[in-house]
């Protein structure tokens, strides 16, 4: 890239990346409201802890196993137009299980392919959004942009979750879903008018050989992520952790009905609590920046909310604001644990290679997780919710202070280092995307 392009892209980059970022965060409301109400209506009107693991599965299996395909697609495909196309869809989704509600003939197994449908079309979005986010910021600004992103999840967390209660004691639940149709397309918008980079590929090798086959493609990934073994290292932990941690999340309802005797405004202040501590934890991670090695501030913050978690598995029923307050602490630790990671692999993967990498991290961070809510319903439903907040949290601490003595983990920012700078990048302009991370948001 020239000095001049440098230049402009240093000068630039903030209206146009601002105004998809807002987009997005309009949405993201709208999908926040939706999951809090259709968990809570799960919550009522089955009351089982294995039906709340299950809607959490239907959720991630598109992450485990169309992830791999996505990433190769989102690579060839325009990045911009990739967004645009899954925001619709994901709306005109909504629409139809509000449809559903207004007849009166809902079942849970609709509500199950919503979800479903709803991941996998957010499979295609969030490699989209990340990539078009390592291309439209200059690198060194890419750990405060993710300290942002975990802070808008975190703040939507926050207003969310009460709003969701509020509306839900005001409104009919297609009323509720009506909200996020509305906030996708406000999220669409201004995709329509903003151009999205696109990384330029070498014109003279595409010329000298045939295009190469999806599974070329696919195995090319495989090896480049492969040859990175602090990478390797850091998928297999994130698959451990959310075996144990990904049911915490899904389980909170229950934790909050059977446990404390809550009701829909307690399981919003539980969520309220883990978005305040995201967002503090975003801004922190946005001014500070972390320490000079990014790996040692994930594994200072992973240990710290597995210790969180840990705790709120021995909080007594009569203590709930204790636990709100421990779910507070995790979640400022969440971006801490996320930022840092996902910054490491947007600078140092090269841009032509990202949406292969970051869906096979999300595929294999995801992997285990449908097994953790297989065995998590059943084990609560037997023991106790709050048994396996004590087995994740435990789990989360000891492989967190494992990882410090592992010097390929601690060595993972050297890895692929010659690949660090990035090609010229070529802009859409006939007419114009934009974060999860390794460990999962249990707040959701």
């Amino acid at each position: 890239m020239s000095n001049q392009n440098l230049d402009q892209m240093s000068r630039g980059w903030k209206p146009p990346f601002f105004t998809l970022w807002s987009g997005q965060a309009v949405s993201l409301l709208g999908s926040q409201l939706v999951q809090f109400a259709l968990v809570w209506w799960l919550t009522k009107t089955t009351g089982s802890a294995t039906v709340l693991a299950i809607a959490t599965l239907v959720a991630l299996l598109p992450q485990v196993f169309i992830g791999p395909l996505a990433g190769v697609l989102v690579d060839h495909w325009s990045r911009r137009r990739v967004m645009i196309i899954a925001d619709t869809l994901i709306a005109l989704t909504t629409l139809g299980l509000a449809a559903l509600f207004w007849l009166g003939s809902v079942q849970v197994w609709h509500v199950y392919m919503a979800m479903f449908i709803r991941s996998l079309l957010g499979g295609f979005h969030w490699p989209a959004m990340q990539a078009s986010t390592t291309l439209m910021v200059p690198k060194e600004n890419l750990s405060r942009v993710q300290g942002l992103n975990q802070m808008l999840h975190g703040a939507m967390s926050i207003f969310a979750a009460p709003l969701g209660a509020l509306l839900l004691s005001l409104l009919p639940m297609q009323g509720v879903l009506a909200i996020d149709v509305v906030t996708a397309l406000i999220a669409v918008l201004p995709l329509l008018f903003i151009a999205v980079p696109q990384p330029v590929r070498d014109l003279a090798s595409t010329a000298a050989q045939a295009r190469p086959s999806m599974r070329q493609e696919l195995r090319e990934g495989f090896r480049y992520v492969w040859s990175w073994p602090g990478l390797m290292l850091i998928m297999l932990m994130a698959t451990l952790i959310n075996l144990v941690l990904t049911p915490t999340g899904a389980l909170q309802p229950i934790l909050v009905t059977r446990h404390f005797g809550g009701q829909a405004m307690h399981l919003a202040w539980i969520e309220s609590a883990w978005g305040i501590g995201m967002v503090a934890g975003g801004l922190t991670l946005s001014a500070w920046g972390g320490f000079r090695k990014r790996i040692v501030t994930s594994l200072v913050g992973l240990v710290a909310m597995g210790l969180g978690i840990l705790l709120v598995g021995f909080v007594p029923p009569s203590a709930f604001w204790l636990a709100v307050g421990l779910m507070l602490v995790a979640g400022f630790m969440n971006p801490i644990v996320n930022g840092p990671l996902l910054a490491v692999v947007q600078a140092v993967v090269a841009p032509e290679m990202q949406g292969r990498v970051f869906t096979l991290i999300m595929s294999f961070a995801a992997a285990m997780s449908p097994l953790g809510l297989i065995l998590a319903g059943p084990f609560a439903d037997r023991y106790g919710v709050q048994a396996w907040f004590v087995v994740g949290g435990a789990v989360t601490i000891l492989l967190g202070a494992a990882a410090f003595f592992v010097p390929a983990i601690l060595r993972i920012e050297e890895g692929h280092s010659s690949q660090t700078e990035r090609p010229e990048t070529s802009q859409e302009m006939d007419s114009a995307a934009f974060s999860t991370g390794l460990v999962e948001n249990i707040g959701d």
